[in-house]
């Protein structure tokens, strides 16, 4: 049974803010490459223009003023919603929230005592402010909510929210993750449970890859109900299919074997599309350029799919974005709805050497590859055994 058969969710905004580029645009073009041997921060980026004054953004979290920036975008873009604000809804996920604030003002205890820690502390670290400041900001009234599931968070909140309009809950959904986790605390932990690449280069599927390559970043969506945002004349960018979340139940950070949770997540996003596998023609794959999980994953798309050219088109836009965590896979879907604008995949930035040990997928690299777009897939897998696929298709 399908679950996303009522309504059809329509894609009318996307807003990016990337270590390759902030603004959809910039990204685009970042995605093609080439990238350095380095941490993918989001530099040069100014929060001080999504802000009506200094005092606000100093007391916003850098993981959500990234989502206000793409958040804004995303809505210029879309252009006059015209739903009403309690039919209007947000959902923002996040791996960790703000650890940022969170590391600083715990030196500040330690250093200066506790009577210097911010009052704003609560507020700035919780992973719900992001979704919580968009709605204020905006005078959405409907559900404001977030999701928790480390890497996967991103993809779950594009699929929680297309829920909502499919469901008849919101005509209206900002949908997307964040995520700005930059401290020397995360990086020694991420570090130290040898999860981090030891040189910097994100080599997603790579014979040589040895980990992957710490990122921060955000992307939104803003989903409509394809009849109300015709009526309006929006101009519809792509549509959400299908989505779909599963469990390994298997192991805090490592992937089940054999990719039994992915598989599983790939063959429900398909059912609850209403298509087959046969039907896709792209995956936006989670690729994060570590042992287990590429190996994983491209054993499941193998299962799922087969094996060789006569599957779809794969590619991992991290070798160029990194891993942003919780904002990964709504970075990823923005790149797969930019990929059907653009009628180009990109490639599979920093994969030079096959790995023999891997089933044989149609790996998209050196160039951006022409396509005829159709239903793609963006996979996302997270810490905790979280599974989410979406299945995005062009309008």
């Amino acid at each position: 049974m399908r679950q996303l058969e009522h309504r059809r969710v329509a894609i009318t905004g996307v807003g990016v803010v990337a270590p390759c580029g902030i603004g959809k645009e910039a990204f685009w073009a970042g995605l093609q490459g080439p990238v350095e041997d380095a941490e993918r921060r989001v530099h040069d980026f100014d929060p001080a223009p999504h802000f009506d004054n200094p005092k606000d953004a100093r007391r916003t979290d850098r993981f959500a003023q990234f989502a206000f920036a793409a958040a804004a975008e995303a809505l210029e873009q879309a252009g006059e919603i015209d739903a009403a604000p309690t039919r209007r809804g947000v959902f923002i996920g996040s791996g960790i929230g703000g650890l940022i604030t969170v590391e600083d003002q715990i030196i500040t205890r330690h250093e200066r005592g506790p009577r210097r820690v911010s009052p704003f502390l609560v507020p700035m670290m919780m992973a719900n402010a992001a979704a919580g400041g968009l709605s204020m900001r905006y005078g959405w009234q409907g559900p404001a909510e977030n999701t928790v599931t480390a890497c996967a968070a991103g993809t779950h909140s594009i699929g929680n929210g297309a829920r909502w309009i499919a469901s008849g809950r919101c005509d209206a959904v900002m949908a997307g993750g964040s995520e700005a986790s930059f401290t020397e605390t995360a990086l020694a932990g991420f570090r130290n449970m040898t999860a981090l690449s030891n040189n910097n280069r994100s080599m997603p599927f790579d014979a040589n890859r040895n980990g992957f390559v710490m990122a921060e970043g955000a992307a939104v969506l803003i989903l409509e109900e394809w009849e109300s945002a015709t009526a309006r004349g929006a101009n519809i960018l792509g549509e959400v299919l299908g989505a779909a979340s599963t469990a390994d139940a298997h192991h805090i950070t490592a992937p089940s074997p054999g990719g039994v949770g992915a598989v599983n997540c790939m063959e429900l996003a398909l059912e609850d599309a209403g298509i087959t596998a046969s039907d896709i023609v792209h995956i936006n794959a989670h690729g994060t350029s570590t042992p287990l999980n590429d190996a994983a994953e491209a054993e499941a798309i193998a299962k799922v799919f087969g094996s060789g050219d006569a599957g779809p088109a794969v590619t991992s836009t991290k070798g160029v974005t990194g891993h942003a965590l919780g904002a990964a896979g709504a970075i990823e879907a923005a790149a797969v709805v930019l990929s059907m604008q653009h009628e180009l995949i990109p490639p599979t930035v920093g994969h030079t050497t096959a790995d023999p040990a891997l089933p044989e997928i149609d790996l998209v690299t050196g160039e951006a590859r022409p396509w005829t777009p159709g239903p793609s897939m963006s996979n996302s897998f997270g810490f905790g055994g979280h599974n989410g696929t979406l299945v995005l298709a062009p309008a």
